[in-house]
């Protein structure tokens, strides 16, 4: 991670950051939970999830569609039958220190407006390093089993969970009617090295515990996953048709008492030292533990805070995992490769003499930009004390989670005396064009735009990705042996090109499944996945475009507040920005201003994209194509502000701030940070000015904390 501060980054070095962090995050996720196979540590990994968090609070408005912040997982790989989870199996948000944890504490607090003597109880347990699973019993008999995959939709491993003898087949009759119980399968130690030393004599291998139980459980023949070692502990739930109790700690127990493993280090803290001391009493057992962890979990005990607090888009507000610290190595640079993203951002990756951390196998690195390799940060100051990277160093490593890892720092007695200064490439690597590196950028972009093939080609991929069209049978490499295909018939160069693939094959020579890697029944399918995109989700479809700022949290807010997608265009071409200070802009410039959460900068690039001719020609050219579907409302049911927009103002004094808008949009409401014409209420707390005198001169219903809880049929 470079040692400059997230305060000191410019807005333009903190997009080009989030798309690196965005890339690399998404590619280790790939590695970790499809295929089993990760080439970076937790510490690593989890380094990268803390920076993006970091960038993303300080520049909300610079969210990516592919934010990792708002990914669970990754997708389903196709060896299993697919499951939608009835209840989405989110991640947890990781913390690092002490000081982290009492972040956390008191961020539970300002959201409950709980007062420092208050007593919120916690629940921490050990963070087991296995694979999430999802066990549904229907009449108190097991029925189906599923990973966590990408959250929403896992893989069905029921015949295999089947031979776990630790997981039970039938609940006793105190367990309701449907129940989904959550927890992890993993391997002990000893039983691993066991294993490990029975597939080393057929010359099969397994890297460590965790890739063992995944690669056990996804075995086709459940007869092998028989004959493998794995357990389960159960800690969670999922959909439940009626209430299993009203504490974390007692339904935890009450699995238990129906014959599921449950972890015994889980304990009630009261207090943040007594939090701390459970950590740091099982970071100093760790090694004596009999299986693999690496952190200690704490969530909100209470049920009834645990809702009041509910979600953000990939992680529940009332937990957390409180990771251990980050493995460290060193080894050989053997080379500079510098990668193009899809906006021209050049991103230089250390190539490393293969080296184990932690278990895992390391071999490459970020770099980050030039200046991080020069020894220099940003606003000039040095960084490692002013050393550069050369290829030829050997160089400190750290993994801070499952993500590619981090250069701390270099062994200066151990540099080659040949070695010679990194020269940063000024012309793309792509297409030969000129980068350059704007004033205040800490990034060097391509200018070749349109004719730059890594840009172009890192667009499709991002139009086909998961949260976007998630066409399957269009991976990285399909994508760009299609973009460069000599025949016609054969090439993608646009999203809209994807569409008429079918049709131009059809009236082609050159046939698909004549070619190598193809083949009639892979075609078929194809086919059939690109047309099943045809009418697809409004948030999907914009998310899709690629639009710079908007990634897939800010995509959902557009779509929320505009429904249909046709409204959001009226606006984007509509909107007049303002000219200066004091100008607010056109009215379509403000309602797009106005949405919660899309501040200037997405807006601005909002108007950007719909302002250039070439982009509008792709976009008509995709729209003959694809129906983009309205946006379902936020409400499950009808609520007595479903689809209305609410603005909060004033000092509230039974909610916090973050607690208003979390329930308006549960109830379906779109919280908006500004009062126009198309507001239709108002809550307003002591202290209301500006926002109340307007609501007032537009004659807005305005009501206060009272009458908003009566309004809801809440109580305070």
């Amino acid at each position: 991670m470079p040692e400059q501060s997230v305060d000191s980054l410019t807005i333009e070095q903190a997009a080009a950051e989030l798309e690196r962090l965005a890339k690399e995050i998404a590619g280790h996720d790939r590695r970790y939970y499809a295929e089993d196979a990760p080439t970076v540590s937790d510490a690593e990994y989890d380094a990268l999830r803390i920076r993006n968090a970091e960038i993303e609070a300080r520049f909300p408005e610079l969210v990516r569609a592919d934010s990792p912040s708002h990914k669970v997982g990754t997708a389903p790989s196709g060896t299993f039958g697919k499951v939608v989870h009835a209840v989405p199996m989110l991640s947890l948000d990781n913390v690092f220190s002490d000081e982290d944890v009492r972040d956390f504490v008191a961020s539970v607090r300002r959201f409950l407006a709980f007062p420092a003597e208050r007593e919120i109880v916690f629940t921490a347990e050990p963070k087991i390093d296995g694979l999430s699973m999802s066990l549904r019993y229907e009449n108190r008999r097991l029925v189906s089993a599923a990973t966590r995959g990408d959250g929403t939709t896992g893989e069905n491993v029921t015949a295999n969970i089947r031979t776990i003898g630790e997981i039970p087949e039938t609940l006793p009759e105190d367990a309701p009617d449907v129940v989904e119980v959550r927890g992890e399968v993993y391997m002990r130690r000893d039983d691993f090295f066991a294993l490990q030393a029975r597939l080393a004599e057929s010359g099969q291998s397994i890297a460590n515990p965790r890739n063992g139980a995944a690669g056990s459980l996804r075995q086709k023949d459940p007869e092998v996953t028989r004959t493998r070692p794995l357990r389960f502990f159960a800690y969670a739930w999922g959909e439940v048709s009626a209430p299993l109790g009203e504490t974390q700690f007692e339904i935890v127990k009450r699995f238990g008492r129906w014959g599921f493993p449950v972890n015994d280090r889980m304990v009630r803290c009261r207090t943040i030292e007594e939090i701390l001391a459970h950590y740091h009493g099982i970071e100093a057992e760790r090694a004596e533990i009999a299986y693999d962890i690496d952190g200690v979990v704490y969530k909100v005990d209470r049920l009834d805070l645990q809702e009041r607090l509910g979600f953000r888009s990939r992680s529940p507000r009332w937990a957390t995992a409180h990771k251990f610290a980050a493995e460290k190595a060193m080894t050989i640079l053997n080379g500079i490769d510098i990668q193009v993203g899809r906006t021209g951002a050049l991103t230089p990756v250390a190539r490393l003499e293969p080296v184990t951390v932690g278990g895992v196998v390391v071999t490459n690195a970020t770099l980050h930009n030039e200046d991080y390799i020069k020894g220099i940060g940003n606003s000039g100051q040095p960084i490692r004390d002013g050393r550069d990277i050369r290829v030829g160093d050997t160089v400190i490593i750290q993994r801070a989670g499952d993500v590619i890892p981090q250069i701390l720092d270099i062994i200066p007695e151990k540099r080659p005396a040949d070695s010679v200064a990194y020269e940063f490439p000024h012309l793309c690597p792509a297409c030969g064009s000129h980068a350059v590196r704007e004033e205040g950028e800490a990034v060097r972009r391509c200018t070749g735009g349109l004719i730059c093939p890594a840009q172009a080609v890192e667009r499709l991929r991002h139009f086909v990705s998961r949260n976007a069209f998630d066409i399957e049978g269009l991976g990285e490499k399909q994508i760009e042996f299609f973009f460069n295909a000599e025949d016609e018939a054969l090439r993608i160069q646009s999203p809209a090109d994807i569409f008429t693939l079918k049709a131009r094959q059809a009236s082609s020579l050159t046939k698909l499944e004549n070619i190598d890697g193809f083949g009639a029944t892979s075609v078929r399918k194809l086919f059939a996945a690109i047309d099943e995109r045809r009418r697809i989700a409004f948030s999907r479809f914009l998310f899709g475009l690629g639009i710079r700022h908007i990634g897939e949290t800010n995509a959902k807010r557009i779509a929320r507040h505009f429904i249909a997608f046709d409204a959001f265009r009226k606006a984007g071409e509509g909107a007049v920005m303002p000219e200066g200070k004091g100008d607010p802009g056109n009215a379509a410039w403000q309602e797009l201003n106005g949405i919660n959460g899309i501040g200037g900068v997405v807006a601005e690039a909002v108007v950007e994209f719909f302002g250039e001719a070439h982009n509008q020609e792709v976009l008509d050219a995709l729209l003959a194509e694809v129906t983009p579907l309205d946006e379902e409302r936020v409400g499950l049911v009808e609520t007595p502000v479903s689809g209305k927009t609410v603005v909060f103002t004033g000092a509230l004094e039974k909610m916090s701030r973050d607690e208003a808008k979390a329930m308006a949009e549960k109830l379906g409401a779109k919280v908006a940070g500004s009062v126009s014409k198309k507001t239709d209420l108002v809550v307003a707390g002591p202290g209301a000015g500006s926002k109340l005198k307007q609501a007032t001169e537009l004659g807005i219903e305005v009501i206060d904390e009272d009458g908003w809880f009566a309004l809801v049929g809440r109580q305070a």
